[in-house]
């Protein structure tokens, strides 16, 4: 246990350095998030796409569960999206095939932008409810109010720069979000192109630079990627693929399914949501990456896509699916949340004990 036994489970009051990570559009599930943290770990709910009522349920939800510490993440706000009729009418066509094929009719209304003060909303939620710790991404927040609130703040950074401005800010750990990771890309300083870094790369270039610890998130899926993250100066890491096999996620079976036969299929592309994320290959990406259609800007083009996407679930079409997912995917295990804590636990100190030479 002593190698696990890191700075980060002091400040997250939890008994091992593992967070898992938090995936919003209902992939982390209360159960998930409790289950994880009843295991040791620190789960996490994916807030973002929550309005203020249904957080303060799902945080309520979490409570019935578990008494151990648990995190909420939240988005920065950023600018209002626009997008004018023709480049709505430009990408309608390229899914207009794609749509007829599951039988929907094209759609008649143009995406609208969130209401404006969502975050604030969410915010106050957070700060209301006490939540122990409160994490975000893609920017940077107002933190007086859940700081005051007592939450311990992770910020996400995919760059050195975004990981001194964080620590700048008052953040009271880092989490590092590497190029292998799944999902929306955190980069809020500089282009995209240039933050699609290495773990191997990123994370003693930031734990040189920063005083407070730093967790690797991105393309980890066992105990092995775990003590690499140790032995490149993190203090815990961040997973979020590998928990979508846990039967308390949101995932389905057509989506683990996709995940477990990506093996390197995954790219960066805004077909998604409009902003760089990580997923699977399928045919819908590639039929829009090679549409040359600009992506409506986020989150417009996933509001857009959202109706194609139910509909390619419910009719079992894996061509069709959008699936977030690192580069580490294949390595998926479907075993419950706890299993699946105490298995990268036994696993990160088996490496550990290897690498000692014992």
């Amino acid at each position: 246990m002593s190698g696990l036994d890191t700075g980060v489970c002091r400040l997250l009051g939890t008994r091992y350095p593992i967070v898992q990570a938090p995936m919003a559009g209902g992939f982390t599930t209360p159960e998930l998030v409790a289950a994880v943290s009843n295991a040791g770990a620190l789960g996490s709910l994916g807030g973002a796409t929550l309005g203020p009522d249904e957080l303060r349920d799902a945080i309520g939800a979490i409570r019935r569960l578990t008494d151990r510490p648990f995190a909420v993440n939240l988005f920065a706000q950023l600018p209002p999206p626009e997008a004018d009729t023709e480049r709505v009418a430009a990408m309608q066509a390229v899914l207009a095939p794609l749509r007829a094929e599951l039988g929907l009719s094209e759609p008649q209304d143009v995406p609208s932008a969130p209401s404006p003060g969502l975050v604030e909303a969410q915010l106050a939620v957070v700060a209301d409810e006490r939540v122990p710790v409160f994490s975000f991404t893609f920017g940077t927040l107002s933190l007086e109010a859940v700081r005051e609130a007592g939450s311990v703040i992770l910020g996400t950074a995919t760059t050195v720069a975004e990981a001194v401005e964080l620590e700048r800010l008052g953040v009271d750990a880092i989490v590092a979000q590497s190029g292998e990771a799944g999902g929306h890309r955190g980069t809020f300083l500089g282009s995209f192109e240039d933050a699609v870094v290495g773990g191997v790369a990123l994370v003693p270039r930031i734990a040189d630079r920063v005083s407070v610890p730093v967790l690797l998130a991105g393309g980890i899926m066992d105990g092995r990627g775990i003590a690499a993250a140790l032995a490149l100066g993190a203090e815990g890491v961040q997973l979020g693929t590998a928990f979508l096999g846990c039967p308390e996620a949101g995932s389905t079976a057509l989506q683990r399914s996709t995940l477990a036969g990506a093996a390197d299929r995954t790219l960066v592309t805004r077909a998604y949501s409009g902003r760089q994320a990580r997923l699977v290959r399928t045919r819908l990406v590639d039929a829009i990456e090679d549409a040359g259609v600009d992506p409506l800007p986020f989150p417009l083009q996933a509001m857009l896509v959202a109706e194609l996407r139910a509909a390619a679930l419910e009719a079992d079409r894996q061509d069709l699916l959008f699936v977030l997912a690192g580069q580490g995917s294949a390595a998926i295990r479907e075993l419950p949340a706890a299993e699946l804590v105490a298995t990268l636990v036994r696993e990160t100190e088996d490496a550990i004990r290897r690498l000692a030479g014992r």
